[in-house]
């Protein structure tokens, strides 16, 4: 071993274990026991797309989503208030002022600025470039032809304005994400450890990270000058406990407040089954789970096929059998709360018997054979498996195709995975995030659906750039009704329940609105 590599691991092992001197015992007063399986990949949510627990908790964005009258909407966040000119290229954001990062700092409109650039530039290696993209000069940034993003700029220290180089209607839930977190120039630039160091680690967030014992936990501490008012609890932690059946007994015990069945799947059955049910919530789940079919391979590429597959599989059933029925079935691609879901869209019903009649119509009567691909550790075999029995009662005989990822990816991009069961989750709130990423012309062979219909992929093209809201959001209706309904390409299956379970100290617990795992804990309280 290198010295040079034992100087890195010391500094690491040092930057993990720093603890931030508080005046609050980081395991005693009202702190959270939440668990996760795994540590965060960093700290520095310009580096993950999946990690988000800190960011979520530690740092604000200009604009937050928040459930209002049971659906997720835009709200204020460090910007108060903010204007858009009406061709959909300018947005200039009024942002609150008193506002203070965790080490005193005064947050500013420069912040603003210097977190789109360090986003931007190509030396951070970040992942979630995706957010500014549209942002005036910020791919030439990316690509080095500029040494800084000329689309954002302060034009004073509480007004920061943004050019886009197109319209963007979904740009401000693009900046809601996590990884629009906003960070402080002062602290940040230069600091080489900022991923892995809760020293340098100062958002503007209710709480704020105080210690990383790497594989054990993560400690945030409450920010009592938070500028939305101070958490009701001390802190959280962080418990990192991979296996399932140790996170259930640290909850027996007493000693874990919540379990996100998220990170223990296979406990819920138990949970439900011994006492628990009471203290188990939920909330809808941003996110579709679908069977997709490969449009390019006979004889999916004939819509009545497709019509009769969809028919012949019983989703309710499914739903009720796998997730205890925490959910609703879905008769559109686009989830409850995703703007242009149509709670009126036509039902897609479960009629096998026209199913067999369909596919005798095609010149199927004695059915045909079809491969399902699945990456061969997804827990999602049994749904598979019973899917197979559905298709099976038609004629169609199923083989399931078990890969490692690596060929699941690589034949899934080249356009010929023939047909698979999957799930997707809001990255951002907005249809584009759904429709767009499977049905484009520029990503339906990536996904293996070589969906043809150039009129629908044309208005999905179209639809991106129509400042109109409204107008939009039809468009992705009609778009959506296509896909789901007309051309069959999908069969949308349900939307599950974000399940947990509570112990009975904990109060005020709000299931998030998104479609990942993580979540803000600000508003939680805890008695006795």
């Amino acid at each position: 071993m290198t010295k040079r590599l034992i100087s890195t691991l010391l500094t690491l092992t040092l930057a993990l274990s720093m603890l931030i001197p508080c005046a609050v015992a980081e395991d005693g007063g009202k702190m959270l026991r939440i668990i996760e399986k795994a540590d965060p990949e960093t700290l520095d949510v310009q580096l993950t797309t999946d990690s988000y627990c800190i960011p979520l908790n530690c740092f604000d964005r200009l604009v937050e989503i928040d459930t209002v009258d049971g659906q997720p909407q835009i709200v204020p966040g460090l910007a108060d208030s903010w204007d858009v000119t009406e061709d959909g290229l300018t947005y200039t954001f009024h942002l609150h002022a008193g506002v203070k990062f965790h080490n005193g700092d005064p947050f500013t409109a420069d912040d603003v600025v210097f977190t789109v650039n360090r986003m931007m530039d190509p030396t951070t290696l970040a992942k979630n470039t995706d957010v500014y993209e549209r942002v005036a000069g910020a791919m030439d940034c990316l690509n080095g032809k500029a040494d800084s993003v000329s689309g954002v700029e302060a034009i004073d220290d509480y007004t920061v304005r943004f050019t886009l180089i197109e319209p963007c209607d979904f740009f401000l839930s693009l900046l809601a994400t996590p990884a629009g977190a906003i960070y402080n120039r002062e602290s940040t630039e230069g600091a080489e450890d900022f991923g892995t160091n809760p020293a340098v680690c100062f958002g503007t967030g209710p709480f704020q990270v105080s210690q990383w014992v790497l594989g054990s936990k993560v400690t945030m501490v409450a920010n009592p000058d938070y500028f939305r008012g101070a958490p009701q609890i001390d802190g959280v932690t962080v418990l990192i406990i991979p296996d399932e059946n140790t996170q259930r007994m640290m909850f027996e015990q007493g000693n874990a407040d919540v379990i996100d069945f998220d990170y223990a799947k296979t406990q819920l059955q138990w949970f439900m089954d011994n006492g628990y049910e009471s203290q188990i919530v939920g909330g809808r789940r941003m996110g579709t789970y679908y069977l997709m079919f490969n449009t390019a391979i006979e004889p999916l590429d004939n819509v009545n096929v497709r019509k009769a597959l969809q028919m012949a599989i019983d989703r309710q059933a499914i739903l009720d059998a796998v997730y205890n029925g925490k959910g609703v079935v879905l008769n559109s691609f686009l989830p409850n709360g995703v703007p242009g879901h149509d709670d009126d869209a036509e039902v897609i019903p479960y009629d096998p018997a026209r199913a067999r009649e369909l596919l005798a119509e095609e010149g199927y009567a004695n059915g045909f054979d079809m491969e399902l691909a699945i990456v061969a550790d997804n827990p999602d075999l049994p749904v598979y498996t019973i899917i197979a029995s559905y298709l099976g009662q038609v004629g169609v005989r199923v083989r399931i195709n078990q890969m490692d990822s690596s060929s699941f990816y690589d034949i899934r991009r080249d356009g010929k995975l023939p047909g698979y069961y999957n799930h997707w989750s809001a990255d951002f709130n907005d249809p584009d995030n759904f429709l767009y990423t499977f049905f484009s012309n520029k990503n339906t062979v990536g996904r293996s659906v070589n969906y043809d219909n150039d009129e629908i992929k044309a208005l999905l093209d179209a639809a991106r750039l129509m400042p109109d809201h409204e107008a939009r959001i039809e468009a992705y209706r009609m778009i959506d009704a296509a896909v789901s309904h007309e051309d069959a390409v999908v069969l949308p299956m349900y939307q599950t329940e974000h399940l947990f379970c509570l112990s009975k100290r904990v109060k005020n617990f709000k299931v998030a609105w998104n479609g990942w795992s993580n979540m803000s804990y600000y508003t939680v309280a805890l008695e006795g």
